[in-house]
């Protein structure tokens, strides 16, 4: 039998945490509850989840600086959990590098719905070493000093392989399969998100933000924004 998929619960409500994780086993997940931001690094060490859920009001070490420690040394996917409804909460905890944002109350479907997109996104066949210096097979697209391959989930940028979140990868191979084609933020999160995504369109505007960060304008490319549109991969004639 394969080995479950730990899932690390980090809320303070006994609870909202007790709920989450019966949902999760049904699922046949395997969990770790913690109550704050100090367990949570701690039980990351030791519990090695694939997967964190984490509230960002947290006694002592709040969910935003939890994420921010966690991103120095690891993309492990975390899904970050919140009463608080706010654009700005929402795009604070993109920027960190969480990677998808539950509005509390939440409906449990919808809950473990993202948690098994999320995974799924995260466990893609990760990259062989060096694999510049390999053909690139299945989905890819190349351009001069760029390789985005969504079969192996890779990122070749000037020749060094580049580590991306999952989402950003996907972003990043949607649009330059389409050179100097124009996709509105609605179409981005209505191809990206997969499910009905109940966030806003600043969740496209952060994920660029954050590939314009890694990946800078080449003279023969760049990701453009069509201003009152939306975005495009600009490939020069």
């Amino acid at each position: 039998m394969a080995n479950k998929q730990r899932i690390l619960i980090v809320d303070d409500d006994e609870n909202i945490a007790e709920l989450i994780s019966l949902y999760l086993v049904k699922e046949c997940f395997e969990t770790k509850i913690v109550y704050d931001g100090e367990e949570a690094l701690a039980a990351f060490e030791s519990f090695h989840p694939e997967l964190i859920l984490l509230d960002l009001m947290l006694p002592g070490i709040d969910g935003y600086e939890v994420c921010r420690e966690l991103r120095k040394t690891s993309q492990v996917p975390i899904i970050m959990l919140s009463a608080k409804g706010e654009v700005f909460d929402k795009v604070l905890g993109l920027e960190l590098g969480a990677d998808d944002y539950i509005m509390k109350p939440f409906d449990s479907k919808e809950m473990v719905a993202r948690v098994k997109a999320v995974l799924r996104r995260s466990t893609a066949p990760k990259p062989a070493p060096k694999p510049s210096a390999a053909p690139q097979n299945g989905k890819f697209v190349e351009y001069p000093d760029l390789i985005v391959n969504l079969t192996n989930y890779s990122v070749i940028y000037q020749g060094h392989t580049l580590e991306m979140p999952p989402k950003e990868l996907e972003l990043l191979y949607f649009l330059a399969k389409s050179p100097n084609q124009v996709f509105t933020r609605e179409q981005l999160l209505d191809q990206l998100w997969g499910y009905e995504y109940v966030g806003d369109t600043r969740t496209v505007d952060v994920h660029i933000k954050r590939l314009r960060e890694k990946i800078k304008d080449h003279p023969s490319w760049r990701i453009s924004t069509v201003w009152g549109v939306g975005y495009k991969f600009e490939v020069k004639q």
